[in-house]
C-alpha cells in the first residue's frame, strides 16, 4: 500500500511539473506571437509571465530571454524604473544560478548589462552607459566567446555614433567588417552598413548618412565584382580540371567536345553575367550621385531657409528702432495716432519673435528640455494669478487640480497654459474658464483648459496648430501662438490638440509624459 501511494505521489509530482513547464512555453509562445502583431503591452506582461515561471523552474537561460524582452518593451514606453527593477532582479537569479554551478555565466551576464546599456543610451546618460560598455567588454573578454566579442564590436559602434565620437565609431566599425569580408561573409557586411545608415537616420545625423551612403554604394559594387569573380575562379577551376580529364581519358574523344562546348558555354554566359554587372554597376553609380546631389540640395535649402528666417528677423531690427523713435516723438503731438502706432509696431515686432521662435523649434524638436519635479497644484495657482486681469468680470474661473507631484519643464508648461487660457479669457465674456488635470496612467497625465467662448469652427479646427494658414492683420494677432505651443508641446514628449466634440465654446488637451 505504501509502494503504491509514493508511486501515485511521484506521477503527480510530475504531472505538476510537466503543466508548469507547458504553461511557460505557453506564455513566451503568446508574447512572441502578441509582439508580431505589435500589441506591445499584451506581449510585455506574456514575457513577465514567461519569465517567472521559467524562474521558478529554474531554468535561466530562457528566463533571462524572457525578461530582456520584458526589459526591452519597458523602455520603449519610458518606463525605466519597470525596467531597471526587472534586471536587477534577473542579475541576482544570475548570481544565485553562478554560486549553485560554481561558474561564471558570461552570456546572460552580457544579454543583462547590454539591456543596461541601451537603456542608459536611449536616456542619454553617456557616463553611466561608458560604464556598462566597460563590463561588457570585461565580460566578453573574460569568456573568450568569439560570438561575444563580434556582438560587442557591433554594440561599440552604436554606442560611439550615437554620443558624437565619430573616430572610434569608425574604428570599431571597420573591425566588424573585417571580420566577415575575411570570412567573405558579404551579406553580413552589406547588413552592418544598412544597421550604420539606420542608426545615422535615428540621431539625425546628415552628413554620417550621406558618408555612410556612399561607402555602402561602393562596397555594393565591389562585392558584386568579388562574387563575379569567385564563380569565375570556381568555374576556371572546374575549365581545368575538365581539361586534364580530357588529356588523361584520350579514348573518350567525344566526352572531351561534349565538356569543351559546355565549359564555352558557361564562359561566354560568364561573360555575358559580367557584362550586365558592369552595367549594373554604372547604372548604381549614376543613381547613388543623383541621390547624393538630391540630398545635398535639401541640406542647402533647410540652411538657406533658416539663415533666411534669422536674416528677416535682424534686418526688422534697425527699422523697429527708428519707428520707435518716431512712436516717441509724436507722443507729445498726437496722443492717440502715436498709441496706434505704437500698437502696430509691438505687434510688427512680436511677429519678428513668433517667427524666428518657429524656425528655432523646428530644427531643434529632437533636443529635448530639462525637467524637474513641482507640485501640480501650487503651480496652476500662479498661472491663474498672471491672467486674473485678463478675464471679463462676468466670467467664473474653475479648477479640477489635485495636490501631486509631476516631473516635466515648469518653463515651457507655463508658457502653454498662459497662452490657452489667455485666449479663452480673450474671446468668453460670459459663463466659465475651467483648469483641470487628469492623471491617464503611470506616466501619462492631461491639462485641459474649457471655455464657453463662441469656439472654432470645424474646419478651422484642423488649421489652428499650423501656422501661416490665412493672412491677418498683425494688430489682431499673427496666429502663431498656437503653432508654437504645438511645437513646444512635441518637445516636451507630449502632444496639443483641441477636442471636436466639445460644442459649447472651446476645449483644448495638453497630454504630456511624466
Amino acid at each position: 500500500m505504501k509502494i503504491c501511494n509514493f508511486i501515485i505521489i511521484l506521477i503527480l509530482c510530475f504531472g505538476v511539473h510537466l503543466q508548469a513547464q507547458n504553461k511557460a512555453d505557453n506564455f513566451k509562445q503568446q508574447a512572441q506571437s502578441s509582439l508580431e502583431k505589435k500589441d506591445y503591452t499584451k506581449a510585455r506582461y506574456l514575457f513577465i509571465q514567461a519569465y517567472r515561471n521559467y524562474a521558478n523552474e529554474g531554468k535561466i537561460t530562457q528566463a533571462v530571454e524572457c525578461g530582456t524582452q520584458a526589459t526591452s518593451l519597458y523602455y520603449r514606453e519610458n518606463y525605466y524604473q519597470e525596467a531597471f527593477d526587472l534586471c536587477r532582479q534577473m542579475g541576482q537569479i544570475v548570481t544565485n544560478q553562478e554560486q549553485a554551478e560554481q561558474k561564471k555565466l558570461y552570456d546572460l551576464n552580457f544579454l543583462i548589462t547590454k539591456e543596461r546599456l541601451q537603456m542608459y543610451i536611449k536616456l542619454r546618460n553617456a557616463a553611466q552607459a561608458q560604464l556598462q560598455l566597460n563590463i561588457l567588454d570585461n565580460l566578453a573578454e573574460e569568456s573568450g566567446n568569439s560570438q561575444l566579442m563580434e556582438n560587442l564590436l557591433y554594440i561599440k559602434t552604436d554606442y560611439f555614433y550615437f554620443f558624437g565620437q565619430k573616430e572610434e565609431g569608425d574604428a570599431a566599425f571597420n573591425r566588424l567588417i573585417s571580420q566577415y569580408r575575411e570570412k567573405k561573409e558579404y551579406g553580413k557586411v552589406s547588413e552592418c552598413y544598412q544597421n550604420l545608415i539606420a542608426i545615422a537616420r535615428k540621431a539625425n545625423n546628415t552628413s554620417l548618412m550621406e558618408q555612410t551612403f556612399v561607402k555602402y554604394m561602393v562596397w555594393t559594387d565591389s562585392v558584386k565584382m568579388l562574387t563575379a569573380e569567385d564563380k569565375l575562379g570556381a568555374l576556371q577551376q572546374k575549365y581545368d580540371d575538365s581539361l586534364q580529364t580530357i588529356l588523361e581519358k584520350d579514348d573518350k574523344l567525344a566526352a572531351k567536345q561534349y565538356i569543351i562546348v559546355g565549359l564555352c558555354t558557361l564562359v561566354a554566359i560568364l561573360i555575358a553575367g559580367l557584362v550586365f554587372l558592369v552595367f549594373l554597376a554604372m547604372r548604381f553609380i549614376i543613381l547613388n550621385r543623383k541621390l547624393k546631389k538630391i540630398i545635398q540640395t535639401i541640406t542647402e535649402h533647410s540652411e538657406q531657409q533658416t539663415g533666411f528666417i534669422q536674416s528677416i528677423s535682424e534686418q526688422m531690427k534697425p527699422t523697429l528702432i527708428e519707428m520707435n523713435k518716431s512712436v516717441a516723438q509724436l507722443q507729445t503731438t498726437v496722443p492717440d495716432q502715436a498709441k496706434a502706432l505704437r500698437y502696430r509696431v509691438d505687434a510688427l515686432e512680436q511677429f519678428g519673435n513668433h517667427i524666428q521662435e518657429l524656425s528655432t523649434l523646428e530644427n531643434s524638436l529632437l533636443e529635448p528640455y530639462e525637467t524637474q519635479s513641482f507640485n501640480v497644484s501650487a503651480f496652476c495657482e500662479k498661472v491663474l494669478e498672471q491672467i486674473k486681469e485678463n478675464v471679463h468680470p462676468d466670467v467664473e474661473i474653475t479648477t479640477d487640480i489635485p495636490k501631486i507631484e509631476i516631473k516635466t519643464n515648469a518653463e515651457q508648461l507655463q508658457r502653454i497654459l498662459l497662452h490657452l487660457l489667455k485666449n479663452a479669457a480673450l474671446y468668453t465674456t460670459s459663463g466659465k474658464i475651467k483648469l483641470e488635470f487628469k492623471k491617464k496612467g503611470a506616466h501619462i497625465c492631461q491639462f485641459i483648459v474649457t471655455d464657453n467662448g463662441p469656439g472654432i469652427p470645424a474646419e478651422k479646427q484642423e488649421m489652428i496648430f499650423k501656422p501661416f494658414t490665412e493672412i491677418k492683420d498683425l494688430a489682431d494677432g499673427d496666429g502663431l501662438g498656437l503653432p508654437i505651443c504645438f511645437l513646444i508641446a512635441s518637445k516636451m514628449n507630449g502632444t496639443l490638440s483641441i477636442d471636436p466634440e466639445y460644442k459649447k465654446g472651446s476645449r483644448f488637451i495638453l497630454v504630456l509624459q511624466v
